[in-house]
């Protein structure tokens, strides 16, 4: 089975931004702990702060891959161009968000992601990636 974490912008900060909403590990080292919780899966993860580069990364491999947990960060609130892509793509796809996206500013509150997604994990920290790869395990 082969997984790709897609992670958008400032997220590669965590460890350092917000510690009260995003905790304080490193994305890097919590893929550690997953990639040692789920040894049977072929997992990757790509992070980017930019949109185009986050859409190409789906177009390279939403056809190929088993799924992609995607956390779309602030492009979630915004981007009707990521929502395409994964509407256009084969790969079924989990969304995630770290923090509870419905508790916070109202603007986060709609996510143009969701509908084309095949759920939704939030609120549940970084526990919500190891939710979604297990989601994805379970079906196999």
């Amino acid at each position: 089975m082969k997984l790709i974490i897609i992670n958008g912008p400032n997220l590669n900060l965590l460890g350092k931004r917000e510690k009260d909403i995003y905790g304080n590990q490193d994305f890097e080292s919590y893929f550690d702990t997953l990639k040692n919780k789920f040894p049977s899966v072929d997992l990757e993860h790509f992070q980017s702060n930019h949109e185009g580069a986050l859409i190409d990364k789906i177009h390279e491999v939403g056809f190929s891959y088993d799924g992609i947990v995607i956390n779309g960060a602030g492009f979630t609130h915004t981007s009707v161009a990521l929502r395409d892509a994964i509407a256009a793509v084969t790969t079924p796809t989990i969304e995630v968000h770290i923090s509870n996206i419905g508790a916070r500013e109202s603007f986060r509150e709609h996510s143009y992601l969701t509908a084309v997604c095949t759920g939704i994990i939030s609120g549940l920290g970084l526990e919500g990636y190891a939710l979604g790869i297990q989601y994805f395990s379970n079906r196999s």
